[in-house]
């Protein structure tokens, strides 16, 4: 049989999907495995389980074993899981390969990051598709119950059935993917996207906000207060908040008249910048695949590079200095005070 990749656009003309475009009736009688039962896994099994879903668990011999025990999953091996008719993969992507998954032709294999697919790093027969809850996996279960859901990426990799998007969609609905809406993306755009707010984005802000707190250092302002500003008063991650929750042009009115003059009239300032020669440059490492081609290379070695760079960037020194701060700022400042 012959396999079909299709795109967004052939998928889905306007690149969303809602709950009305589900029928978790297509998985009926069908039995979902889940590999790894962590951040993503636990929270996708005991989601799955509750929309009605009949829901195994695999994974090693280890703490997570003993945890689906106990939250009433049947366990199996990981080799086991692919008996299955869904096989949901919630393992972390570097481990992804290793499992040696190989399913049944008409299976649904399941992952919840196009890293692996982008970039060629897991190639299962049969049905392949995304579903990448854009939430934390603690927050999926809890957003689960609450009845909110939370986005969703989704998007088919591979067709062999003919019902790859039906089934992917069912999925996404059983954890609570679509209450909110999900996007069509192909997993090499969800890769991209993923991966530039990582290394184009959070490098950027990074700069940005050290740049900002020694100009205020120059000028006599106390790094407590900077930093305070920056992050631990919470000012800038209630903006945000209002932004995903109203939008920009309303959450503006939220500020003073002085304040909404002060940032539309010194946009601009900054545009002589070339940020985006270097944005560009970062990305095409991503896109082209020469990411994960060192990161693959600095894993196998053991991550030594990663373990430099934590120290330099994020050693006991800051961890030191975040915690001084904290001790007399914030919700730890008022327990120490009780």
């Amino acid at each position: 049989m012959g396999f079909r990749r299709i795109t967004p656009s052939v998928a889905k003309m306007n690149g969303f999907f809602y709950e009305q475009d589900a029928d978790l009736e297509v998985l009926a009688g069908q039995r979902v495995a889940v590999v790894g039962y962590g951040n993503q896994g636990r929270p996708w099994a005991l989601n799955m389980r509750d929309a009605g879903l009949s829901v195994t668990v695999h994974v090693r011999a280890d703490d997570s074993r003993a945890q689906a025990r106990q939250d009433g999953f049947e366990v199996g091996e990981i080799a086991e899981s692919q008996d299955a008719d869904v096989i949901c993969v919630l393992v972390p992507d570097d481990a992804v390969a290793g499992l040696g998954l190989s399913p049944k032709d008409e299976a649904l294999t399941v992952v919840a990051s196009g890293y692996t697919l982008a970039f060629e790093r897991f190639s299962p027969p049969g049905d392949v598709v995304m579903v990448a809850p854009r939430m934390l996996g603690p927050e999926v279960r809890r957003c689960y119950e609450q009845g909110v859901g939370f986005i969703t990426a989704v998007g088919v990799f591979q067709d062999s059935t003919g019902n790859a998007e039906a089934r992917m969609l069912a999925v996404a609905s059983a954890i609570g993917g679509l209450r909110q809406g999900a996007i069509c993306m192909t997993p090499h755009q969800e890769a991209v996207l993923d991966l530039a707010v990582e290394q184009l984005l959070s490098p950027a802000l990074t700069h940005i906000n050290t740049t900002f707190a020694m100009v205020l250092l120059e000028h006599g302002i106390p790094l407590e207060a900077i930093t305070t500003e920056l992050f631990f008063s919470g000012e800038v991650e209630r903006n945000y908040r209002l932004l995903r929750e109203e939008g920009f042009v309303a959450q503006l009115d939220h500020h003073s008249p002085a304040s909404q003059y002060g940032q539309l009239s010194r946009r601009g300032r900054y545009d002589h910048l070339d940020v985006a020669a270097t944005m560009k440059e970062l990305l095409a490492d991503i896109a082209s695949g020469r990411f994960a081609d060192e990161w693959d290379a600095e894993a196998a070695a053991g991550a030594p590079r990663l373990a430099e760079l934590r120290a330099e960037h994020a050693g006991e020194l800051m961890k030191a200095v975040e915690a001084d701060l904290r001790s007399k700022l914030g919700p730890q400042a008022v327990q120490t005070q009780d």
